[in-house]
């Protein structure tokens, strides 16, 4: 029955304590928090982290959502805001430690390392909607509410951001790029 529920409903309910209701609403926002940890991070365990603690911070600082409609957006930026604490933590090594050793994965093949490279070029909001709209299936509405812009904005967005992908793939050396 919650799953049916307006988020604004959700964020009332558990501001006042329920549960249910904030669980519905983890559920709702989850892949689509670690969709833009994963933007910012590379790395789907630290954006998993990143969303959990963007999630945490949400449920202590619930009450204070004056906007009631705009969760999406709200839990959003706080997860931008842990995902780049961690990716800072992440560049920093602790003193006394050695930096951390070379990532010994390799690409599974160089065209997933071309790919990743022009992700990364990316500005942020593009890359945003990019893995929001490809990686974890979101549609524009609910884009549109996670980000807090129109479904026009992200149209805008995602074709330019695919524009900039094909173009950085050709010049690498991909031939086949569908438009």
């Amino acid at each position: 029955m919650l799953d049916r529920q307006p988020d604004r409903v959700l964020v009332e309910q558990a501001a006042r304590g329920d549960g249910d209701s904030f669980t519905e609403l983890c559920r709702r926002y989850y892949g689509a928090m670690v969709a833009i940890g994963h933007a910012i991070l590379r790395d789907r365990h630290l954006a998993e982290d990143a969303a959990q603690q963007a999630f945490a911070k949400a449920a202590v600082h619930l009450p204070r959502l004056r906007q009631t409609d705009q969760f999406g957006r709200w839990v959003a930026a706080i997860c931008r805001n842990e995902a780049r604490d961690l990716l800072r933590a992440r560049r920093e090594p602790l003193p006394d430690e050695e930096p951390p050793a070379v990532d010994e994965r390799r690409e599974s093949n160089e065209s997933d390392k071309i790919v990743r490279e022009a992700l990364d070029r990316l500005a942020a909001g593009a890359k945003e909607v990019i893995y929001l709209r490809f990686y974890d299936g979101l549609s524009y509405d609910r884009i549109s509410a996670v980000l807090g812009i129109s479904e026009q904005a992200i149209n805008g967005r995602l074709r330019r951001a695919k524009r900039k992908l094909a173009q950085y793939l050709r010049h690498s050396g991909l031939d086949e790029v569908d438009r």
